[in-house]
Order: structure tokens, then C-alpha cells, then sequence
């Protein structure tokens, strides 16, 4: 019998118990690599990289209160698509697969880079999306009013905007075959650019390299502009549709 169900009914008490542990241990996941960056690496850069910020006043405490709050409604409502992700990979609906030889490392690896390809295009237009002023004000407002960033913005949205960010969730891991170290991995990604785009401290390197790199990539500069000029910088982890569209804000 499936541990989700009793019967033909599906366990409602186990799906609760499950929807509340993982929104604390996605919550705290998230808090903890924030808090880790900003109280350990951040400071560290404050003290020898300190022309490397992007803004020069403090955060104010209501701000990142705020932050951590809309931050903890995101951790549940991600929690719930991902148990209904897990039920569907239960139930034989998604294309999650655990054997490595199945389809080789080589396409592990770039089932990576597909997901981030696959969600930073969903994520460009959605966002743009959510821009225009009869979405805005119900959708990206609350993420918006972070003008001055920090590592706990990065997981600030209003729940409607958590949804719209969520469900691309069990779309992928129906449609796209994935081994869990590749799931784990592109889950690290995902927190790690969040966060360092949030910061508001630029961490890419100087020189030759970072200007190629952050020609491709966005980093804290890059969405720090988005967040100030509004109408540009839309993407998520690369820039090529800001670049193709031409909504690219030059530096």
C-alpha cells in the first residue's frame, strides 16, 4: 500500500505532517544559507571589498522583519508544490529517474544547464509579465519594496508570485528526466544565485574573465539595476533574453 494513501483515499494527516516539515526545513534552509552569507562571507567582503557594495546606508530592521516573514509564507507554499511534485513522482508521472547509467553523466550534467535554460525563459516573461500595471501592484509589489536588497529579499514574494514561481516545479520534473544529483544541484544553484543577487554586494570577479563572465551571467549589479530602475533586467540566471529583447540596462 502507498504510504500517501489509505485505502483509495489519499492520507490527508500524512500530506499535512509532510506539507509542515518540509516548508520548516525549506524556511530554515533558506534562512540559514542567508544568514550564513550575510553574517560570515558578507562581512568578510565588507572588510576588504567594501568598494565592491552597491549601497552605502544600513538596511532598516522593518525591512528585513518583513523580508523573513513574506519569506516564510514562499517556504510553505514552495513546500506544498513540492510534496504534489513528490505525489506525482509516487503515483509514476514524472520523469525522475535514480539510476545514473540510465542516461549517462554527460546528460545528467546538461539536464542542469536545461532546468536553469528551461526556467530562466519561463521566469523572463513572467516577469515582464508582472510588470505591466495591472499585474504589478497584486503580484511584484511586495518584492519591490525592497529597493535597498539584501540576502533575505531573495525569497520575499507576495504568495501570488510565489505560485507563479512554483508551479514550473512539477511542469519540469514531468517533462524533463532528472537524477536527484542533478536535482540537488540545480536546488544549490538556485539558492546560491538568489542570494548573491540580493546581496548588494558584487562578488564576481574583476578583469578580463568577470567582464566576459558577467556579460553572461547576472549577478549582483546586474538585478541591484532592476531593482532601482525597474523597467530593465528581467532575467533570472543569464542574460541573453535582457540582451535579446533589449531590455538590458547598460552599466
Amino acid at each position: 500500500m502507498n504510504i500517501f494513501t489509505d485505502g483509495n483515499h489519499l492520507n490527508i494527516y500524512i500530506v499535512l505532517g509532510s506539507l509542515l516539515l518540509l516548508s520548516v526545513i525549506v524556511f530554515i534552509r533558506y534562512l540559514a544559507f542567508s544568514s550564513l552569507y550575510h553574517l560570515v562571507f558578507f562581512n568578510w567582503l565588507k572588510t576588504y571589498f567594501s568598494h565592491r557594495f552597491l549601497h552605502a546606508k544600513p538596511w532598516k530592521k522593518k525591512q528585513l522583519r518583513k523580508e523573513v516573514i513574506w519569506s516564510l509564507v514562499s517556504g510553505i507554499i514552495f513546500a506544498l508544490f513540492i510534496i504534489f511534485t513528490f505525489i506525482l513522482q509516487i503515483e509514476g508521472y514524472t520523469a525522475v529517474y535514480t539510476k545514473v547509467e540510465e542516461f549517462g553523466w554527460f546528460y545528467l550534467i546538461g539536464s542542469i544547464f536545461l532546468v536553469l535554460f528551461v526556467q530562466d525563459t519561463y521566469y523572463y516573461w513572467m516577469h515582464r509579465w508582472m510588470h505591466l500595471p495591472s499585474v504589478y501592484k497584486y503580484c511584484h509589489l511586495v518584492h519591490h519594496k525592497s529597493v535597498h536588497t539584501s540576502v533575505f529579499t531573495s525569497f520575499s514574494f507576495h504568495p501570488l508570485e510565489t505560485i507563479l514561481q512554483a508551479m514550473i516545479i512539477p511542469i519540469i520534473a514531468i517533462f524533463i528526466p532528472l537524477h536527484l544529483y542533478a536535482i540537488i544541484a540545480i536546488i544549490s544553484l538556485m539558492t546560491l544565485s538568489a542570494t548573491v543577487n540580493h546581496a548588494g554586494v558584487e562578488i564576481y570577479p574583476s578583469g578580463t574573465f568577470g567582464k566576459w563572465f558577467k556579460k553572461w551571467v547576472i549577478g549582483a549589479t546586474h538585478h541591484d539595476a532592476h531593482h532601482k530602475k525597474f523597467n530593465h533586467n528581467y532575467g533570472l540566471y543569464f542574460t541573453f533574453w535582457d540582451r535579446l529583447m533589449k531590455t538590458e540596462l547598460d552599466e
